[in-house]
């Protein structure tokens, strides 16, 4: 039996043919839709297959993880323009029953240089996958959500690697966008963790907020060495309004 890293691999390569056979990869009688702008079911799939295909698009692999039942992936899609994604698929007996994204326009370089999908890709620290997890869900608990700056140190590398588009590496720039302020209100505004899923030395967050008012999902994927945060991708998108949702599964 394919690998659900391949399996994944398999149905998103899709996107570039349009052939819905790829979407056989999908259980349809169990699939659960979360993109807001997706209808639901393997249907759904297909005719998204077959829209983007007419853009002549491409799908490249940046990184692909696997967690239990999950398998995450950050991807660079081109379609007409270039979108920095995640991608999460919940698996039951090797078929895909369950989906989750998080896309943005492809922007950078940041203020060190860096492209919003570049950096270290290999998978280490199998061991210590556990403990990956744990470190992440702390600190978007107790730093992002509950705003307890000054824990930043204890969670994050003082030289970070940043590859967030507005932000330069280090700790200051990170705690500054943290603080910054509009109207009395935080800009950035965590408010709920939804998923934590690691492997190895990798940890994807998907979390709930506001970014200047709107309601918006954060995905921030997490590189953890030496017991801390070392380097830190992320996508930011803004969840459209229940009036145009597609589907009634919600984006979470």
């Amino acid at each position: 039996m394919a690998s659900k890293k391949n399996l994944l691999k398999t149905l998103l390569k899709g996107l570039e043919t349009g052939d819905p056979a790829a979407a056989a990869v999908v259980n349809e009688a169990k699939y659960i839709q979360h993109n807001p702008q997706t209808h639901e079911g393997s249907e759904g799939l297909a005719e998204l297959f077959a829209r983007l295909a007419r853009t002549s698009p491409k799908v490249a692999f940046k990184r692909v993880f696997e967690d239990g039942d999950f398998v995450f992936a950050h991807v660079e899609y081109d379609f007409s323009s270039l979108r920095a994604a995640f991608e999460v698929f919940r698996f039951e007996d090797g078929r895909a029953v369950e989906h989750w994204d998080n896309i943005q326009p492809l922007r950078g370089p940041n203020p060190s240089g860096r492209g919003m999908q570049d950096g270290t890709t290999e998978i280490t620290g199998l061991n210590q996958t556990e403990s990956t997890r744990a470190l992440a869900r702390n600190f978007t608990e107790q730093v992002l959500i509950k705003r307890q700056l000054d824990l930043l140190p204890q969670y994050a590398a003082a030289d970070l690697i940043q590859h967030s588009p507005d932000l330069p590496d280090g700790l200051p720039a990170l705690r500054d966008a943290l603080q910054a302020v509009e109207n009395g209100k935080p800009c950035i505004r965590y408010q709920h963790l939804h998923r934590v899923l690691a492997e190895g030395n990798f940890v994807l967050c998907a979390s709930e907020g506001r970014l200047n008012g709107a309601h918006t999902s954060f995905y921030d994927l997490y590189r953890i060495e030496s017991g801390r945060i070392a380097e830190h991708w992320d996508t930011v998108e803004t969840i459209p309004p229940r009036s145009e949702w597609k589907n009634d599964n919600g984006k979470f």
